[in-house]
């Protein structure tokens, strides 16, 4: 059965951390539920990517809402859905949640960016914020378009991204759970996690907080369950570096032994992708159903 917006919020009840992991297609949606994690991040930067893409609003709405779709389709954890900017102005946003809520994302995490966005670590980037009161009205629409009060609107600020300090991003995080944001989620490139701990001990909010600590790896779920303030943490990117790294490195190694000789035995074996294609399942239904 599928877990709904609902079964995410129980995760993070009680002082509970959900561990969530990135994914960029139907496969390794299907690999974060068999590794165990609580829900899957349907993330814009690996979209990207496995498009061989910048992350800078290149895929489009319908592309990322198709991908998230047969995710959902072939997994049963909670989809947390990354729309970046919801894809234009309030106007847009109603739009976006309505689709996505429909195509079975449980939450929704929009960021307080100007369309077109640049991506969060990239070194230098144009990282231009909407004015609190601009996002704040993409917040609200977001609330009335969805149907399923459960329904997580999650809201993004990314003041520490564009080096506007802590004060503003304590002052956008509040504004934003004043128009209704269900969870804040605050982000960081620094390598440290100090500042994401010095946010989050200033935090006066009653919302939860969500991190993506790919800059900052000591944070672990031990250390952001004992802040107390933490509901998910996102793992945002380690699907699709991941398969990068599996693949240079068998691709390497075919090239130099000039054969799969020694690569064959270094991956899983065709057996294993049939298990995650359901082939058993095939061979049952043709058996049944064929004439």
């Amino acid at each position: 059965m599928r877990k709904t917006s609902k079964n995410l919020r129980q995760m993070f009840a009680g002082g509970s951390v959900a561990r969530v992991m990135a994914a960029h297609d139907p496969l390794s949606a299907m690999l974060v539920e068999e590794a165990g994690f609580d829900g899957i991040w349907a993330s814009g930067f690996e979209i990207s990517a496995a498009m061989g893409l910048a992350d800078i609003s290149l895929v489009s709405m319908t592309e990322h809402l198709t991908n998230m779709r047969n995710m959902a389709a072939r997994t049963s954890l909670p989809i947390v859905a990354d729309v970046d900017t919801g894809y234009g102005n309030a106007i847009n946003v109603l739009y976006t949640v309505e689709q996505f809520e429909a195509a079975g994302a449980a939450a929704v995490v929009l960021e307080d960016k100007m369309f077109p966005k640049v991506t969060s670590l990239i070194d230098g980037g144009r990282q231009d914020l909407l004015p609190i009161a601009e996002f704040q009205g993409k917040i609200e629409a977001a609330l009335s378009a969805r149907k399923d009060p459960e329904f997580l609107i999650i809201a993004r600020t990314e003041a520490l991204i564009a080096g506007r300090g802590e004060q503003e991003a304590l002052a956008r995080a509040r504004a934003y759970e004043a128009a209704g944001a269900d969870m804040i989620l605050i982000h960081s490139k620094q390598k440290t996690p100090d500042e994401i701990e010095s946010f989050i001990n200033a935090w006066d909010g009653t919302a939860k907080i969500v991190i993506i600590p790919t800059a900052y790896p000591q944070m672990t779920e031990a250390r952001a369950r004992s802040l107390n303030k933490i509901g998910i943490l996102i793992y945002g990117n380690h699907a699709v570096r991941a398969a990068v790294t599996g693949m240079q490195k068998v691709f390497a190694q075919i090239i130099n032994d000039g054969g799969i000789q020694n690569a064959d035995a270094d991956i899983v074996p065709v057996a294993e992708i049939f298990r995650l294609q359901k082939m058993d399942s095939v061979k049952q239904n043709e058996k049944r159903f064929l004439r």
